[in-house]
């Protein structure tokens, strides 16, 4: 029987850690590196600053690790869709939909990938795991993008990066600039008719620059 760790918690490291790290998600979207308080996530989570520094090294320890988390968690989900028993336009488009819909489901992992970007990459640079997680999607489109342009789906040989760069701008986008796009322009981007709209547009988009070879 497993015994009973800090505050009467039964010990379950695996699940301790996944606490502290969903939490620590919210922490760190919210208030971002510099305003995010352990304490804060120790006092949700029942635990304590001595083991969160035990499990994760120190703040800086978490904050990498729920980047790892969180870039983890898009490319799972990439994985299960079983892309390579679809048509290429099919599996393309399925992709997209499902970044587009991450994306708005998920606007902790946005506000994240923005606060690292505010860092210049400082913590990324040092996580092997975001480098080795990363290279399965533009594997992924270029496994597409090669059948496509063999069955003379696409006609444009274009590169796995480019077109990548080219969803995530459009869905991330749409999520990181919500507040500001729609007050100058008085549109709320999360009504239901004009996500519709948009998520069958980045995927019209995507497709007819592949099937144009200009």
């Amino acid at each position: 029987m497993a015994g009973s760790g800090e505050n009467g918690r039964k010990n379950d490291p695996k699940r301790t850690q996944e606490d502290i790290l969903l939490v620590a998600t919210e922490e760190f979207a919210t208030h971002g590196l510099a305003g995010a308080r352990v304490d804060a996530i120790a006092e949700k989570t029942r635990t304590s600053k001595r083991m969160i520094y035990y499990y994760f090294g120190s703040k800086e320890g978490l904050y990498l690790a729920v980047l790892e988390r969180s870039y983890r968690k898009i490319r799972t989900l990439e994985a299960d869709l079983l892309l390579s028993n679809l048509s290429p336009e099919a599996a393309l488009r399925t992709l997209i939909e499902t970044t587009f819909d991450h994306d708005e489901a998920n606007p902790d992992f946005v506000r994240l990938v923005s606060i690292e970007n505010i860092h210049h990459a400082a913590h990324m640079l040092r996580s092997e795991a975001i480098r080795d997680l990363n290279v399965s999607v533009i594997e992924t489109i270029a496994g597409v993008l090669d059948r496509g342009f063999s069955q003379g789906v696409f006609r444009r040989r274009a590169d796995p990066i480019d077109i990548h760069m080219m969803i995530s701008a459009f869905c991330f986008f749409r999520v990181s600039n919500r507040y500001t796009f729609g007050t100058i322009f008085r549109r709320d981007l999360s009504e239901a008719a004009t996500m519709g709209r948009h998520r069958g547009m980045i995927a019209d988009a995507v497709v007819s620059y592949l099937k144009s070879d200009d």
